[in-house]
């Protein structure tokens, strides 16, 4: 999932850059409001972490800006102002949270996974398709019943794709969603990361859930048997 982390102290932002990624997060990181602003629009983020004190436009005034346009991407608001009046005027503003600094990164992981489990279709935040269950707090993931080990990156495209189910996704989406602005890859870091993905949680079922649609890109779908047309599940040398 992508975060857009909004922070002008930049000893903070390189933390919380560092935190969000180890924990399986694509994170652009911006320095002040008009950057904030740019990026937001520039490109579809799962969250946003909006400092409210921030060089050029304040935190409270980009937020209602955002939502003045329409974006509704979660927003966790962060100050070093505890006042009762500030928390209520970035609430106002269209904040979904509001966060108080100093604050541990085990509580700022929490209150992101919340927000970002509104999104999700089930109670618990967890992604179902089929026999696949996908957990987003605690990365598990299981087939069947039967527990798969992803690491970091593979269980972010397989996210993506869990919260697109049946929906074409082009390898460029892929790549800008699950790789930040800075990400310097091979050309065919997305077929790599599906056919690793496929040897995990289609190989050793029956069915598969993962498709190439030719010259389009990648969808996942629930184990069942097919329409015929133009989708192909074989492991073609390019994926």
């Amino acid at each position: 999932m992508r975060i857009l982390l909004v922070e002008d102290d930049t000893r903070l932002s390189a933390a919380l850059a560092a935190s969000l990624g180890d924990a399986g997060y694509a994170v652009d990181v911006v320095a002040d409001g008009e950057q904030a602003e740019l990026f937001a629009n520039a490109a579809p983020y799962d969250g946003i972490i909006l400092d409210v004190m921030l060089p050029k436009r304040d935190g409270v005034l980009v937020c209602r800006t955002l939502r003045g346009r329409g974006d509704r991407t979660p927003i966790l608001m962060l100050t070093a102002r505890d006042l009762v009046d500030d928390r209520v005027a970035g609430l106002d503003a269209g904040a979904d949270d509001y966060l108080v600094k100093p604050f541990a990164l085990h509580e700022l992981l929490a209150r992101l996974r919340a927000l970002l489990r509104r999104n999700a279709p089930s109670k618990t935040g967890a992604l179902i398709l089929g026999d696949l269950i996908a957990d987003p707090a605690t990365h598990a993931v299981t087939r069947a019943g039967q527990p798969i080990l992803l690491s970091t990156r593979e269980f972010a495209l397989l996210e993506y794709l869990l919260r697109h189910p049946r929906q074409i996704l082009t390898r460029e989406m892929i790549e800008s969603h699950i790789w930040n602005y800075d990400f310097m890859g091979a050309s065919n870091v997305v077929d790599v990361y599906v056919r690793r993905l496929r040897r995990k949680i289609d190989d050793p079922f029956p069915t598969k859930m993962i498709e190439t649609a030719r010259g389009l890109g990648y969808r996942i779908r629930p184990p069942e048997v097919l329409e015929p047309g133009s989708w192909d599940r074989s492991r073609e040398e390019s994926c």
